[in-house]
């Protein structure tokens, strides 16, 4: 198979780093077009490519006439989330593979919908969960895979950042339940994602609150706190606050087994901070030493790698890493915390029928705690 061909639909300020993974990817990829409503940015990307890899990209400004016109393999959706289920159903009719940015979709029924496409068109369904290729996370993966940790007993996944008025006013789209959603699908699904993923994906319950206490002229959250019990047994908690005075303080994953105990941190949970095992097979501080990353901003390294495992999944006609079913488990805990907070109880999992705009009257005191 000669180079996967890709197109990009969506140029917003995340599609600098789809277009980063795919250059660093150019001796099996290519980009070939880009797409977006506003011509201007979807040129900027282009440029940005070109400036990279000496290829030529075409500018669209209709993602359909792009699909009718060009010779892809695999596409991205990088566009408001409320639009990522949409037209990658779009995409995956037209008979190209599909990245999607995260969260996958805004309500269980889409996602569902995307990845029964995914599957009759026989297509791969990827999601941009592109921190579970950080090095520090492999390593805890590997280590968690290996039975190091013995029993887990909880997890914790902290992000604490500031997102102000100007970060909102910059994309009116940004905190609405339609085409967004809240702090926790927006800035704390990645970390959401991660602490599902290491402590074994099954979920019992969940019991959460949620609030917006500092942007009145965003319709979701600002801040919420959840308590998860997983089928293993063991527990979670979640804090996502977008509410830190004056900038972003902290994003960390925190794991505790009957065995092992690992704190991953840093600007994208690329950093392990605590390593410590029972079997003390380890070089401590060279592991600590050689899991440091120092990327230039929240979104990190792991767009390289996501694409390197896309275009072996294609050629390979294997499975991703990080496929539509994963996707959903992230999205579905996000949204089983939000209907907690709405109807004041414990949620059970698998949840299903829910969707942001179900937390649409959540500024009625009734369902929605509001300061």
């Amino acid at each position: 198979m000669e180079k996967v061909r890709i197109g990009i639909i969506g140029c917003g300020r995340i599609s600098k780093n789809h277009v980063n993974g795919i250059a660093k990817n150019s001796d099996t990829a290519a980009l070939v077009s880009t797409c977006d409503l506003i011509e201007e940015k979807a040129s900027r990307r282009a440029k940005d490519y070109e400036s990279m890899v000496d290829s030529k990209v075409t500018v669209y400004t209709d993602y359909r006439k792009m699909l009718d016109e060009e010779i892809l393999d695999l596409v991205v959706v990088a566009t408001e989330s409320g639009y990522h289920a949409r037209i990658s159903i779009d995409v995956l009719k037209s008979g190209r593979h599909v990245i999607v940015e995260k969260p996958m979709a805004l309500s269980i029924d889409d996602a569902n919908e995307m990845i029964a496409e995914a599957k009759r068109a026989k297509k791969i369904l990827i999601v941009s969960h592109q921190n579970r290729f950080n090095k520090a996370i492999q390593t805890t993966r590997a280590a968690l895979e290996d039975g190091r940790f013995g029993r887990l007993f909880s997890g914790a996944a902290v992000i604490r950042w500031n997102r102000n008025y100007s970060y909102y006013n910059m994309a009116p789209w940004r905190g609405t339940w339609a085409m967004d959603g809240g702090a926790l699908m927006n800035q704390c699904i990645h970390n959401i994602d991660l602490l599902r993923w290491m402590m074994g994906d099954g979920i019992d319950e969940v019991f959460a609150y949620t609030a917006n206490m500092n942007h009145p002229y965003v319709e979701g959250e600002d801040i919420g706190t959840a308590l998860i019990r997983f089928s293993n047994g063991s527990f979670g908690t979640i804090e996502g606050n977008v509410n830190v005075f004056p900038k972003n303080l902290e994003e960390t994953l925190s794991i505790f087994g009957e065995k092992g105990t690992v704190v991953i941190g840093g600007i994208a949970v690329n950093k392990i901070l605590t390593w410590r095992f029972a079997d003390g097979s380890d070089d401590k501080e060279k592991i600590l030493k050689e899991h440091i990353e120092d990327p230039p901003n929240v979104y990190g390294f792991g767009h390289v790698a996501l694409y390197k495992d896309a275009i072996e999944s294609i050629k390979d006609e294997k499975k991703p890493y990080v496929d539509g079913e994963a996707g959903k488990k992230a999205v579905e805990l996000v949204l089983a915390i939000y209907k907690s907070s709405r109807e004041h109880k414990p949620v059970k999992l698998p949840l299903s029928h829910f969707s942001t705009l179900d937390m649409k009257d959540q500024k009625d005191k009734d369902n929605f705690l509001s300061v």
